[in-house]
């Protein structure tokens, strides 16, 4: 071969590689973010301390949390519905946001075609609480008291038709009590307003019971998280026990090129086994009931019929 032809080849191939769109392995090579739909302290916030902590360590970037409370969630749903799909910018939101809301609020965006699933990154069961010093010792005494003075009971709830309000509406209807609901911006605010007395009982998540002045009543599905504590299963609550289970998604906007997505759902499927991971959410009293994202978007779209019969239900 020639050097004339040898040179020719090379510019070719050269061109080619230029017009190659980044590979896989080029990405990311810059900090990736993180929106979080929720205020500070609460839940998906601890969480998201925890896998930013871990993750980089996979994905060779750091993650950068980005707290966008309002809305109900919407606020920080629609910023990442609306960034561009090139891997670096993500979701960290819940099932209540991201398939509830779309049948009690018209949105700017179709969830199911706006998103598309990197993990599920575990589940969470919400506990009913009170204060220490609250006067309701079990939730028959909350009950009771709610029957006898119908409204004067006061559920602070994270927002509306999110994590607390849905299993808190559905428990309200099964006893067949009328309390007024005050909505808060995320998990972290509505325990400040129970701790200070601005409401008579909210639910929480274990990793922010932890040192916090709080009674637990309730436990919202059907493991016993709390020793000494009810579970709705076993007071036979089965609807709330079934629809009242958070689970915490990690989505990236529709459109994100597929390699890069690989990358994400690899580096998330990693992160679920690595023993640092594992400590720290035991230390929070989180688990770690990993979904991949193809399986998980599947569980997106029934979760939306079953959202979608339960908002009719309430209506009646």
């Amino acid at each position: 071969m020639t050097p004339t032809r040898r040179l020719m080849l090379f510019l070719a191939a050269a061109v080619g590689l230029a017009a190659t769109p980044l590979a896989a392995q080029d990405y990311p090579d810059r900090p990736i973010t993180m929106i979080i739909p929720l205020g500070a302290g609460g839940s998906h916030d601890l969480n998201a301390r925890v896998i930013t902590s871990v993750l980089p360590e996979y994905l060779g970037q750091p993650v950068v949390v980005q707290l966008m409370p309002g809305a109900g969630g919407q606020t920080g749903t629609a910023a990442a519905a609306q960034a561009q799909p090139d891997g670096y910018t993500l979701l960290f939101t819940h099932n209540f946001i991201d398939q509830l809301q779309q049948h009690v609020a018209r949105l700017p965006y179709d969830p199911n075609e706006s998103f598309v699933s990197v993990a599920r990154v575990n589940t969470a069961q919400p506990v009913l609480v009170v204060r220490n010093d609250s006067p309701f010792k079990t939730w028959e005494e909350l009950v009771e008291h709610g029957r006898q003075n119908p409204g004067k009971l006061r559920f602070g709830h994270s927002g509306n038709w999110g994590a607390f309000m849905v299993p808190g509406l559905a428990l309200l209807k099964e006893v067949d009590v009328n309390a007024t609901l005050i909505p808060y911006q995320g998990g972290g605010p509505v325990i400040q307003a129970l701790l200070a007395g601005d409401v008579d009982f909210t639910f929480a998540f274990p990793s922010v019971l932890s040192g916090q002045d709080l009674r637990a009543l309730l436990i919202v599905g059907e493991e016993k998280i709390i020793e000494g504590i009810p579970t709705t299963t076993e007071l036979g609550f089965t609807t709330v026990s079934e629809i009242g289970i958070m689970h915490r998604p990690v989505l990236a906007p529709a459109g994100t090129p597929e390699d890069r997505l690989k990358v994400l759902r690899e580096a998330f499927s990693k992160i679920k086994e690595n023993d640092a991971f594992k400590k720290l959410m035991s230390r929070l009293g989180e688990n770690t009931a990993y979904m991949d994202g193809a399986k998980y978007d599947e569980l997106r779209r029934r979760q939306s019929e079953e959202y979608k019969a339960l908002v009719a239900s309430f209506a009646q």
